[in-house]
């Protein structure tokens, strides 16, 4: 993506040989005289009423026309489509999902109960199949291969719904309510083939909740990014959803953090950056350790956690590898389950275990100046010097001075080029003097003009972009300018 303004979206039911309703709809209103021009939801009253006339004649799934009198099947309480999807538009309506190529492979079927993890789950294999961007195709699982479609097939919907639709399946939510498996959803009622758009909420990127990882299907193909809440473009019109039939016991959390078993002591500690790391700060400030932490808590390990962990261990009376700051099974189920000794107001304990970043502080120099005590008087003694041999005298020339050259990394020894940190320092949520440093020197090659401020240490989509900018100045294109440094990227940008 080289804008933030972010694609363009049209997301419609095809037409094609297909046979189900909202292809049929499609079809015959394309096929009705157009006076007025605009958008057919907004033509005329006559052209309305025979739109409808129409419509009433379709059975659901099947594509057949009945009599113009009989009107729509009746719906089932519980199905899974809009109780009155009312006039077809260029966008269709709902309908089953898709079987051989152009025949629907069965109707629409009652609410599935579903856990926000299979949601993400199953978004996860259109990531992993990279499946392509395509309104009128349909994925071997039968969805149609548009933002609707992806959302109907995530949610396990039995059927492609349509931006129109999607809500009648949703119960409104909030932002800070929103939990990974709901959706963001903008349909424009006045023109829906215009900017209407749907993704999947994935989880916060940060404590800010400026940032989240969105699921969505948008061209070339499925994709997963750390997307600015609510979109890109067209942010205020975005509604949050909540799927209705989500399974028990799946509210809350992110997938795999709401449980109350052990994550493993690897998900902890210097270097780890995960949503374990963020509900143990939770859990921490719950029991009074709110005051170590400035800011968050957050999904990156850092000094805070490390404090917060170590008082809490040492509130119940542990010492030593017992309370080195590092949360094991014990600590987790204590915390968990809401037991064991609050962090006694105070001060943090002494520092036992590895320290993440030192605290700067004042540089202390050693007093100059006499020492106080007895005047202690040097013996002096001849000089000797030898007494043969002339005099050696050393010969003039010039002063050699040393050239300064650049700190190879933050804190790090002086060379002729830094040395590449490594990918992961490179990602959304990282916060490190490296992100700096790669800042400044895109900057000063010439490609910053996507800061607003800064560089800073925190890894954004300003930096992305701006590297982005670098590698396709080096004639790469593709996955060779995704925007995020590697060796190659590391070596010209410092050369």
């Amino acid at each position: 993506m080289t804008s933030t303004a972010g694609p363009v979206f049209e997301d419609y039911e095809p037409g094609g040989e297909c046979g189900c309703a909202g292809c049929v709809d499609r079809r015959r209103l394309r096929r009705l005289p157009v006076r007025d021009g605009g958008h057919p939801a907004a033509h005329g009253g006559a052209r309305r009423a025979l739109v409808a006339a129409t419509a009433a004649g379709l059975v659901l799934g099947g594509g057949s026309v009945a009599a113009a009198d009989e009107g729509p099947p009746p719906r089932d309480a519980g199905a899974n489509t809009a109780a009155d999807p009312g006039p077809p538009t260029e966008q269709g309506g709902p309908s089953g999902l898709h079987g051989a190529p152009g025949h629907a492979a069965h109707a629409p079927q009652q609410l599935k109960p579903i856990t926000r993890t299979e949601i993400i789950n199953r978004a996860k294999t259109w990531v992993t199949a990279a499946v392509p961007y395509d309104m009128e195709e349909y994925w071997t699982d039968g969805y149609r291969q548009d933002c609707s479609g992806y959302v109907s097939m995530a949610w396990n919907l039995g059927s492609n719904e349509w931006t129109g639709s999607l809500a009648e399946f949703g119960v409104r939510t909030t932002k800070e309510e929103l939990q990974p498996g709901d959706m963001l959803l903008f349909h424009n009622p006045s023109n829906p083939t215009k900017g209407s758009h749907v993704v999947l909420f994935g989880g916060w990127t940060d404590h800010t909740h400026n940032y989240y990882t969105a699921y969505e299907q948008t061209p070339p193909g499925t994709r997963t990014q750390a997307t600015p809440y609510a979109y890109w473009k067209n942010s205020g019109s975005y509604v949050p959803y909540r799927y209705k039939a989500l399974a028990a016991g799946s509210k809350g959390g992110e997938p795999g953090t709401g449980g109350k078993a052990f994550p493993g002591a690897g998900k902890f500690g210097p270097g780890a950056n995960n949503a374990h790391v963020t509900r143990l700060g939770q859990l921490l400030v719950q029991r009074g350790g709110g005051r170590f932490y400035t800011r968050g808590p957050g999904p990156r390990w850092g000094a805070a956690d490390l404090n917060a962990t170590r008082a809490f261990q040492q509130a119940q009376g542990w010492t030593g590898a017992d309370a080195d700051g590092i949360p094991g099974a014990k600590t987790w189920a204590l915390l968990v389950e809401g037991v064991g000794k609050d962090i006694a107001p105070g001060s943090p304990g002494p520092a036992t275990g590895p320290v993440v970043r030192p605290v700067p502080g004042p540089v202390v120099r050693p007093a100059v100046g006499p020492v106080p005590g007895p005047a202690v008087r040097p013996v002096l003694r001849p000089v000797v010097r030898p007494a043969t041999g002339p005099a050696v005298r050393p010969v003039p020339g010039p002063v050699v001075r040393p050239v300064p050259g650049p700190v190879s990394a933050p804190g790090g020894p002086q060379a002729a080029r830094p040395a590449y940190p490594g990918r992961s320092y490179f990602r959304t949520g990282q916060d490190s003097d490296y992100v700096t440093l790669l800042g400044r020197q895109l900057v000063k090659k010439g490609f910053g003009k996507y800061y607003a401020s800064g560089p800073g240490t925190r890894w954004g989509e300003a930096d992305r972009r701006n590297v982005e900018a670098f590698q396709r100045a080096q004639g790469w294109s593709g996955a060779a300018a995704d925007g995020y440094p590697g060796p190659e990227t590391w070596r010209r940008l410092f050369a």
